[in-house]
């Protein structure tokens, strides 16, 4: 997948001007788009160069030493301000649409802007996709030659099977060690208690975590004219009604879902975002990055 797919050059000069800082992680991090001042506090091996008279004993390569007979020091590149893990979830929920985008295709652009922004500003991204299980897991680079595996690998996923929310957030907060910025984007058809969980999780461990909950226009709005025949997209299990009659307590059992997620999110610092398809992605999501930034 290209990255223009998604990514046009005016978008693209909009949103380089906005930074993803997180704003819950401190330790170890110093966000922008200057290295990290922390030298030797978590850093990467990148090579060599002469000893100069002054430079540290403690960075001198005697194995190099044993072999050349020559004092080298090791050179470090420090690591990426942050890390960002992208979870995004394609169950088969993900692949309806009532206009022109589907939930998935929508989510998949995000993403793209996302690990675009992320790279930009040199911090590492990673990627984990999901439905019962976990369907791929890349880990976070900060290589501009990196988003192309990122593409690759969105561009393939297809909506498919039931969703498994809880297993796959806890099995990534089990793996990541280092303070990380979680970013969940679905549509957050599972047990809400299930989703809270696996995200609290993260919480636990001190990573910040930001959840972009994708909506159809007319999970919103609900204004089916006829009689209707609904098909659950991960048990195919069909039903047939007349939607003006239920629809007054589908919007309960909405409401309740939606308004459990919003609340339980602000107790725990989880940033939950809304946003519908009905509104072009890229200007969803820079809007997101104009209002985050005045909090910054």
């Amino acid at each position: 997948m290209e990255a223009n797919k998604y990514l046009t050059d005016e978008f693209i000069s909009k949103i380089e001007k906005f930074n993803l800082r997180a704003r819950l992680i401190v330790e170890g991090f110093i966000t922008g788009l200057h290295k990290s001042p922390y030298h030797g506090f978590s850093v990467e091996f990148s090579d060599h160069r002469q000893y100069i008279p002054g430079d540290p004993i403690s960075n001198l390569d005697w194995k190099v030493y044993a072999k050349t007979n020559r004092y080298y020091i090791k050179r470090f590149e420090e690591e990426t301000n942050l890390r960002c893990y992208i979870i995004l979830d394609h169950s088969a929920s993900m692949g309806y649409s009532s206009g022109d985008v589907s939930k998935l295709e929508y989510a998949k652009a995000l993403a793209s802007a996302l690990s675009y922004l992320m790279i930009s500003q040199q911090d590492a991204v990673g990627l984990l996709s999901y439905t019962n299980k976990i369907t791929n897991y890349i880990p976070p680079r900060s290589m501009k030659s990196y988003l192309n595996e990122i593409y690759k690998h969105l561009f393939k996923l297809n909506s498919e099977d039931s969703t498994q929310t809880l297993q796959t957030l806890h099995t990534l907060a089990d793996r990541i060690k280092k303070r990380s910025l979680i970013i969940l984007i679905s549509d957050m058809i599972d047990e809400p208690d299930n989703i809270v969980q696996g995200l609290q999780h993260f919480r636990h461990n001190k990573h910040e975590v930001i959840m972009f909950h994708i909506q159809d226009k007319q999970e919103l709005a609900f204004d089916f004219k006829r009689e209707t025949q609904f098909i659950d997209a991960e048990t195919n299990e069909k039903v047939t009604v007349s939607p003006w009659q239920i629809k007054k307590d589908y919007f309960e059992q909405y409401e309740k879902s939606v308004n459990y997620l919003k609340t339980k999110c602000y107790e725990s610092f989880i940033e939950y975002n809304p946003i519908t398809t009905k509104t072009p992605f890229d200007e969803n999501l820079l809007n997101y990055l104009i209002k985050r930034s005045k909090l910054q």
